[in-house]
């Protein structure tokens, strides 16, 4: 049986304490069959244990943008377990679960109650798939005025409310503890600066200890230390600020948009417990797709084989989706996708592309790049696999995980 994710933690901190070599665990985003493959290889090859960080864009009860519910996402990571004879510990896990944070609940107009409770229904569905680690965050509030940040009391009153409802949930479905991960690196949730924190942590310890829920306080709680999705710079003295606050209750930092940070090996020593990585690996496997599609070309110029059109097939469905309006940046404003320059096009295609993965004309171009390319490479997706797996073990080895499996787990 998997160890729980607290006594993972446990052991961290100790490690910690006895000046030994420091730990930061990974979490990956699971957003394509390929990230979870490669992340699944990375795993039984370093021998170490993996947390998959999975949003409710990408895994829910709709299927999310990859198609994967709860439960068949949990078969899908253990389908991969078994495919490489791997039994070491990997931990599903829910990130950002929280009111509006699933872009479907802002389109639809949903109400901080509609919101709440579709997050409830998640938060259920997660419990049931055999999730170890939940992510409560509601430090979005689309109520509120642009730029305005959610009250901390506000989030710690929503926090309260989420966690009980999954301790409720966890206990009529006779599970076992699970546990838990709060706050967020979003300047929304007003979490950035080391009072507001400090007053998050130590009031969230109250009103838990008030309805007896101690017992549920997070391993994990997330704060920002530098890095955003257009920053890689992290900030090691924050960090280690930071963790002496949270340590003496048995938490650890964990960090997201950890992506193309430049400066890894700086996470375990500054005494950060986790970090996510998402972004980064989509890129890596769009662009082992673009040399793919570079291959098929010169095969198709000798061969006279049908083309699949793969890039201009993944530009146009990420335009069609919509979703790389949010990354616009000023003067790009109502701007139509092909007004934009080249560089901002490819940029917008690469980061977006995770939500197009599996629309059918993607998933067609990509079975007819497969087809194309396999005259020349045994198996184009472990191809693409591996490079993303590559990407992986550049966390692994800065994160002190190489054969982690026999010292925390």
């Amino acid at each position: 049986m998997t160890k729980p994710l607290r006594e993972v933690v446990g052991r961290i901190l100790a490690i910690g304490e006895e000046g030994g070599l420091p730990i930061t665990l990974l979490a990956v985003c699971p957003n394509s069959q390929a990230v979870l493959d490669a992340a699944v290889l990375s795993a039984s090859r370093n021998r170490a244990p993996m947390l998959f960080a999975a949003t409710l864009n990408q895994v829910d009860l709709d299927g999310g943008y990859t198609g994967w519910t709860q439960q068949s996402f949990v078969a899908a990571m253990r389908k991969c377990a078994a495919e490489l004879a791997w039994s070491g510990p990997l931990y599903p896990c829910l990130d950002h679960g929280g009111p509006w944070l699933k872009d479907a609940h802002a389109r639809d107009g949903l109400s901080l109650a509609e919101s709440m409770e579709a997050v409830k229904d998640s938060l259920t569905a997660s419990l049931e798939a055999g999730f170890q680690l939940l992510h409560i965050d509601p430090t979005v509030d689309r109520s509120l005025p642009d730029g305005c940040a959610v009250a901390i009391d506000t989030v710690v009153d929503r926090t309260v409310e989420l966690l009980a409802h999954a301790e409720s949930e966890r206990q009529r479905l006779r599970l076992p503890p699970v546990d838990y991960e709060v706050g967020t690196e979003e300047v929304h949730g007003g979490l950035v600066d080391f009072t507001a924190f400090e007053h998050f942590v130590t009031r969230l310890r109250r009103e838990l200890a008030d309805r007896s829920l101690l017992e549920a306080w997070p391993v994990f709680i997330v704060a920002k230390v530098g890095t955003d999705l257009h920053t890689t710079t992290f900030d090691a003295a924050t960090a280690a600020q930071l963790r002496d606050l949270v340590s003496p209750y048995g938490s650890v930092i964990k960090g997201h948009y950890t992506d193309w940070v430049g400066d890894p090996a700086a996470y375990p020593t500054s005494g950060m417990g986790g970090a996510n990585v998402g972004p980064e690996f989509t890129a890596v496997e769009y662009e082992a797709l673009v040399e793919l599609a570079l291959k098929e070309a010169k095969l198709c110029r000798d061969r006279t084989l049908p083309s699949s059109g793969f890039r201009r097939v993944l530009e146009e469905a990420v335009e069609s989706s919509g979703r790389w309006r949010k990354w616009l940046q000023p003067g790009e404003e109502g701007l139509d996708f092909y007004d934009l320059a080249g560089d901002r096009r490819a940029w917008l295609t690469q980061t977006g592309a995770r939500y197009v993965w599996t629309t059918p004309a993607v998933l067609a171009a990509r079975k007819t790049l497969y087809a194309n390319t396999s005259l020349v490479l045994p198996d184009p997706h472990q191809y693409i696999v591996d490079r993303i797996a590559d990407a992986i073990d550049r966390y692994i080895e800065a994160f002190n995980l190489v054969d982690a499996v026999y010292r925390v787990t």
